[in-house]
């Protein structure tokens, strides 16, 4: 049986998304996969969202933002959005899948120094790790029960 894929959407895929990913993929361990994707990929990894991460010792400096077409034809089992407030449109994913929304403040936005625009990546992260630790313990512990 191949692994699970979980699929973090959000619009732009350059901030929320990716902190998701790789906050995710360190609690889930092996057995899973975990990828990021967007609707209107910015092309790139917000730099404060690689320091932010760095910070709590997760480098995420090769991920690239990735359109969610690519995932069209992919075995995708888990498709978690995580874009903000009402305003913004969040992708949606086609076809039968389990669906979460974790809704997050887009630190992008942030305005300020740059040690201001930290503080609220910072904030978003550690919102971000909260919420995907707790789903993360959820599916381990029911893998443990269906095991």
């Amino acid at each position: 049986m191949s692994e699970p894929l979980i699929l973090v959407l959000c619009t732009g895929n350059s901030c929320r998304s990716h902190l998701a990913e790789g906050i995710l993929r360190q609690a889930l361990g092996e057995g899973y996969q975990v990828a990021s994707a967007g609707s209107k990929p910015a092309g790139y990894v917000h730099p404060l969202a690689i320091k932010a991460m760095a910070e709590i010792g997760l480098d995420i400096s090769a991920h690239e933002s990735k359109h969610l077409d690519g995932f069209l034809n992919q075995p995708v089992e888990t498709v978690i959005t995580v874009c903000g407030g009402a305003d913004q449109v969040c992708p949606m994913f086609p076809g039968r899948v389990n669906r979460h929304h974790f809704p997050f403040d887009d630190p992008a936005h942030a305005t300020g120094t740059e040690e201001e625009q930290l503080a609220v990546f910072r904030r978003v992260r550690d919102e971000i790790r909260a919420v995907f630790e707790a789903y993360a313990a959820g599916r381990k512990d029911e893998m443990r029960r269906s095991a």
